[in-house]
């Protein structure tokens, strides 16, 4: 089995490479940051593993012609794509006006773009095998507008209409589409996210604690096993999900009363 996972240097990527690490698979991880890549794959070794099926691409997947070149590389040497998991995302807070047009098309870039090119680059393939399975990992933030976040809510969003749209071409095809709503999770990326969070974002966001990164990737993983088409976490996201059009006037009605 082949698994590709973009955004697979850390974070939620890390600990789904992980899951599929311990059960044998082929991975190809693809991020940016080549130390941080080669790091990743030393924490994936097993203990006296000198060598193992594990191969890290470091390349920006928001460069489509980029990308579809390591990934092709990618299946020439461990077969074709079985599973992709397209993780990779980016994040910066900001109120609009501040917000510089390159910060905003940098989020839309790497969140919707970067998810559409890893998908172009391994639909077809799988489309001719007649299997495969793409889990799109899109945000808690993608289910509600949010205080300074505009560029990340936009891209995140945005991320529903392609995969639903993706799902409706791939019915019978034997290719899964399917995508996920993380909540806040601890990562080294949340770390840098709440540095620059606006109080006004955190006083909606912060009534809920991160979570670990391993829990939201083992319910990915699981997810992805058990073909669900849409994985919503905790009972916040799974409001925002089932009935937001009757939860997020309420979640508006109770931001403007709240005291400043």
């Amino acid at each position: 089995m082949h698994v590709i996972v973009t955004g697979g240097s850390s974070g939620i990527g890390l600990e789904v490479a992980r899951l599929y690490a311990a059960r044998g698979a082929r991975l190809t991880l693809i991020a940016r940051d080549p130390a941080k890549l080669e790091e990743a794959r030393r924490d994936l070794l097993l203990p006296g593993d000198v060598q193992a099926d594990i191969r890290v691409v470091a390349t920006d997947v928001g460069c489509d012609a980029a990308l579809s070149a390591a990934i092709a590389a990618a299946e020439t040497d461990f077969g074709p794509c079985d599973i992709l998991v397209a993780a990779a995302g980016v994040v910066e807070p900001e109120v609009f006006e501040k917000l510089s047009g390159s910060t905003f098309a940098e989020q839309v870039t790497t969140n919707l773009l970067g998810v559409a090119n890893a998908v172009r680059a391994v639909y077809p393939g799988m489309k001719a095998c007649g299997r495969g399975r793409i889990m799109i990992v899109s945000s808690g933030a993608g289910l509600i507008g949010i205080y300074g976040y505009t560029a990340y809510c936009a891209s995140k969003s945005a991320l529903t209409g392609f995969a639903e749209a993706l799902a409706m071409e791939a019915s019978g095809s034997g290719v899964g589409i399917a995508i996920c709503f993380p909540p806040d999770t601890f990562t080294p990326q949340l770390e840098r996210e709440l540095e620059k969070r606006p109080p006004e974002a955190q006083a909606l966001i912060g009534k809920a604690s991160p979570w670990p990164a391993k829990d939201v990737a083992r319910r990915i993983v699981r997810a992805i096993d058990r073909g669900t088409p849409r994985l919503y976490f905790g009972f916040s996201i799974t409001g925002l999900g089932l009935f937001g059009s009757l939860v997020k006037p309420l979640v508006t009605w109770w931001y403007r009363r709240k005291p400043a």
